[in-house]
């Protein structure tokens, strides 16, 4: 498959200069020159936010600061078809709830000329840079763009600057239970006890323990691993052949994984043991090569 072009790295460290990390004169001069301040009636959100939940209380606390201090941060936005008083915006939504809520007239924008794909990756980098998604808002994200833009999970961490295995790893989270999903949006999970979960026997009554008795993180991973502790009588194990034994210990050797055959009747089954989610995700990495 043909690699994508390496805009997408070029995007990341841009941002940096769009939202103030500047280091130079050029790119002082640069954002000056987008900088401007419109009427907040201007600004329309963008059905495309990955940002999907906003808390009532954190906006309340956001319109008290934007009273007494104004908006600090510019609001990033691009143009509506081309119109002078249209803009959608890309990141800085709550900003603008607030703004309006606190009965500002005009706010500051950061006016960028960019696709719905640049959008989407600007308005992902942002909010993740500034810890203001949740971590299943964060993974819904990295769904989209891999759905609507056909990314693979190694191109999308080099367009938003993380590892390949925090992506991977925060794409799970969208395979556990609606329940736990529940706890993510409202704050009670955080992505750290999400990861525990994912590799739990049952994930959704220690996600409930976990929200319940307040458990940390390591906490959670310790419980995730815990066994029955009354289990049934195993049955008793047949012996494997010396072929079977002997072709375990070369795949073992092979991959650094411990590795299991275990024969049928008709066919059988092969398992791979791994110890972590980075594990995991190298696994995975070899599979799908």
């Amino acid at each position: 498959m043909t690699k994508k072009p390496v805009e997408g790295k070029r995007l990341g460290r841009g941002l940096a200069a769009l939202i103030g990390d500047m280091d130079n004169e050029a790119q002082a001069i640069e954002r000056a020159r987008s900088q401007r301040r419109i009427p907040i009636e201007f600004l329309r959100p963008n059905p495309r936010n990955p940002r999907r939940d906003f808390i009532e209380k954190d906006l309340d606390d956001l319109t008290r600061s934007v009273k007494e201090k104004g908006i600090m941060q510019p609001i990033l936005c691009r143009p509506v078809d081309g119109r002078s008083d249209s803009f959608e915006i890309i990141a800085g939504e709550r900003r603008w709830r607030a703004a309006q809520a606190a009965g500002l007239h005009e706010v500051p924008v950061l006016i960028h000329d960019v696709n719905d794909k640049e959008a989407l990756e600007l308005a992902i980098i942002e909010n993740v840079q500034r810890a203001d998604l949740n971590a299943l808002e964060e993974a819904l994200g990295y769904d989209q763009l891999i759905a609507e833009f056909d990314y693979t999970q190694a191109e999308l961490a080099d367009v938003i600057g993380k590892s390949r295995s925090h992506v991977a790893n925060t794409l799970r989270l969208l395979k556990l239970p609606e329940s736990i999903k529940d706890y993510l949006k409202k704050g009670e999970l955080t992505a750290g006890h999400a990861r525990a979960l994912i590799t739990a026997e049952n994930p959704e009554e220690l996600a409930r323990r976990i929200v319940e008795d307040g458990m940390t993180v390591r906490d959670a991973e310790k419980a995730g691993q815990e066994k029955d502790k009354n289990p049934k009588e195993p049955k008793p194990k047949k012996e494997k052949d010396a072929d079977t034994v002997a072709l375990e210990k070369r795949l073992t050797d092979r991959l650094g994984w411990n590795v299991f055959i275990a024969p049928k009747k008709k066919g059988g089954e092969l398992k791979i043991q791994y110890k972590s989610l980075e594990q995991l995700d190298a696994i995975i990495s070899i599979l799908e090569k």
